[in-house]
């Protein structure tokens, strides 16, 4: 019987607040880390305006390309806002 590669999955959010400007510089970091599953970018007041998924393999060589245009939308989100909630999803084996 196969295993479910999900089964033995841990998940967790974190969340942090930055100012606009911080926004690109910050997903990137958290994007290279490369345990992150989903990003959700929400306004102070907890309003979602995006919600971002990604594979593991987005940080992995050249496939951050792929993830420009997202960035792009997001530098626009920080333009127009001061402030920024990030909900950030983990993900991680519980065999690590």
């Amino acid at each position: 019987m196969a295993k479910d590669p999900k089964k033995n999955e841990r998940t967790w959010t974190e969340q942090i607040e930055v100012t606009g400007g911080e926004l690109v510089d910050r997903v990137k970091e958290v994007v290279k880390e490369g345990n992150v599953r989903r990003l959700i970018i929400r306004t102070p007041n907890n309003e979602a305006l995006i919600e971002i998924p990604l594979t593991a393999g987005v940080a992995v060589g050249g496939a951050m390309v792929l993830f420009l245009p997202v960035l792009a939308a997001l530098g626009a989100i920080a333009a127009l806002l001061a402030k920024v909630k990030v909900d950030i999803v983990h993900t991680e084996d519980d065999d690590e």
